[in-house]
Formats: structure tokens, C-alpha cells, sequence
């Protein structure tokens, strides 16, 4: 059966990731451009390179989200993002569209949940394998086998990493990606302002998750460890973490029709006009010269 590539892109990781990874390139005007200009680069790369059959981007939306609701300190920390970041989240809607990949967002959800759900759709389908172009490693909870794999930039941009479920179980020391939610329900996560369990960290949680399978499992028969006790104290505050760390599958993702997010040859004259209204010169010169990019 022959195998076919879907996908699917968390635009705001992405769009941050260049930001801070790249020089603030301003276009005509003197708009602010440098994240655009990283998307670009590796949107071209990934189409070239790998060909998919099937492409979509997702984003964040400004409302609060469910967990936000749920754990009013989530993200507090995080600081505003700057107008120049802001004006690039707003103005990649038509970066996308130019490239004609559609995008998906629902207020309430992150674009880590619309993934989720898209991505458990989509690997029903015989023969499809489904990629998840990120710079968050939240998402790493979703892997499954070679069937759905993280691909996340390295080095700034400049190279990237594939995670399967054997890559994911070397960075979470045994651990398989379903089992990440458990194991920040005992550590937190400071990028997310997660609290995790005060006094557990790493060293400890990584073998009770091994052991018992999931937080719940530990809560109900982990009475002989001797942190149980801690832990047990601050056991609704696990229970939040884990929560909040966990891929809402309910959320609304409204793909019809797989033919929606279908992908035959770059929009040349779109792509252009989009690079040219930039100021993307280095990028309209790699389109129309160089004919062996497979465009």
C-alpha cells in the first residue's frame, strides 16, 4: 500500500521559534517580517523535501483557554508578547494562505489539542502517516509508534529532529508519550507554569511512573513508597497538573473532508506575490531559478 504524508503544523510554536531565532528583518514599510521570513524558509523545505499529500497549520486564539479557566496561574508567568510578534502571528493567516495551506482554530483550545484530535483522525486512515511540525515538546505526548512523529527545529531553524515513540522514550527516560501527562503531574512544567507536586522532582517521579503506569495507578496502590504520603497531600494539585498537561482530545476540530487539507503543487504565483509584497528576495530568487526544488 502506498504510504501517504499528512502534516499538520502548530503555527504559533513555529512563529515564536523564528522570532527569537532570527535577526528582526523589517519589509517595506518597515513592518516587522523576521518570523514570517523563518516560516517561509522552512515551509519551503518541508514542502520540498518531504512531498506531503496532505497539509494544514493551527493556532493559538487570544481568548482564555479551558485551562486557563481551569488553573487561573497558567501561563501567568509568560510575559506579553511584543507588538512585533503579535503583528507576525496576525499577518502568518495570509503566509499560510498564500502557500494554500489551510488553517484550524477554536476559542477555549490550544493548537496542541486541534493537532491532537487531527492527528488521531487522520492515522485511522490506511496507509497514512502523520507528522507534527512544532517547536513545543508538549505535543510529544501524541506520538505513536512511526504512525505519528514530532518534528521539531534544532539550532535556531536550521535543522530539525524527528521524535517517534523510541526517540520520546529516550528523552523521558523509559517513559512512553502517553505517559508524559502523568509524569508533569508530579514534576510540573515551569515553561507553563504547571505546579506539579512541591519536592517531587525528576529523580523520583520518572520510576513511580515506570512503575505504576499512570498517576491515578500510583495514588491507589503507591501507598508503600515513601513519598506517597507527600505526594498523596498534594494529590488534587497532581491531579490539576496532569490536566492541564494533557492533549484535550473534545476539541472542536472541523475538517469535513480530508480533501480540505489536500496538497498538490505550490501556489507559485501566490507564494510569489506574498514574498514579493515582503520583500523576500532570497526566497523568490530560490523559487524561480532553481528548478531542481521539485516545485
Amino acid at each position: 500500500m502506498e504510504q501517504k504524508l499528512a502534516i499538520l503544523i502548530d503555527a504559533n510554536s513555529l512563529i515564536h521559534r523564528c522570532f527569537h531565532a532570527l535577526p528582526p528583518f523589517t519589509g517595506p514599510g518597515g513592518v516587522p517580517t523576521g518570523a514570517l521570513y523563518g516560516v517561509s524558509n522552512i515551509l519551503l523545505k518541508v514542502l520540498r523535501e518531504q512531498k506531503p499529500d496532505y497539509i494544514a497549520a493551527f493556532f493559538d486564539r487570544p481568548e482564555p483557554t479551558l485551562r486557563k479557566e481551569l488553573f487561573d496561574d497558567y501561563k501567568i508567568h509568560r510575559p506579553k508578547a511584543p507588538d512585533e510578534l503579535i503583528s507576525q502571528l496576525i499577518e502568518a493567516h495570509n503566509l499560510f494562505a498564500a502557500f494554500g495551506v489551510k488553517t484550524y482554530e477554536a476559542p477555549g483550545y490550544e493548537a496542541d489539542d486541534l493537532i491532537g484530535v487531527g492527528a488521531k483522525q487522520l492515522k485511522l486512515i490506511d496507509g497514512m502517516k502523520v507528522k507534527i511540525l512544532t517547536s513545543d515538546s508538549d505535543i510529544l505526548q501524541v506520538v505513536e509508534g512511526q504512525k505519528i512523529v514530532v518534528e521539531t527545529p534544532q539550532k535556531g531553524i536550521s535543522e530539525m529532529k524527528i521524535y517517534g515513540s523510541e526517540e520520546v522514550k529516550e528523552k523521558y527516560e523509559g517513559l512512553n508519550p502517553n505517559q508524559i501527562p502523568d509524569y508533569k503531574g508530579l514534576v510540573g512544567d515551569a515553561s507553563d507554569n504547571i505546579p506539579g507536586v512541591q519536592g517531587i522532582g525528576p529523580k523520583t517521579a520518572m520510576p513511580l511512573i515506570q512503575k505504576y503506569g499512570t498517576l491515578e495507578n500510583f495514588l491507589e496502590k503507591g501507598v508503600g513508597e515513601k513519598v506517597y504520603q507527600k505526594i498523596y497531600e498534594q494529590k488534587d494539585q497532581a491531579i490539576l497538573s496532569k490536566s492541564l498537561a494533557t492533549i484535550n482530545y473534545e476539541a472542536p476540530l472541523e475538517i469535513e473532508n480530508i480533501e480540505e487539507i489536500k496538497f498538490g503543487n505550490l501556489p507559485k504565483e501566490s507564494v510569489l506575490a506574498y514574498f514579493e509584497k515582503f520583500g523576500f528576495k532570497s526566497l523568490i530568487k530560490r523559487i524561480s531559478e532553481n528548478g531542481s526544488l521539485g516545485f
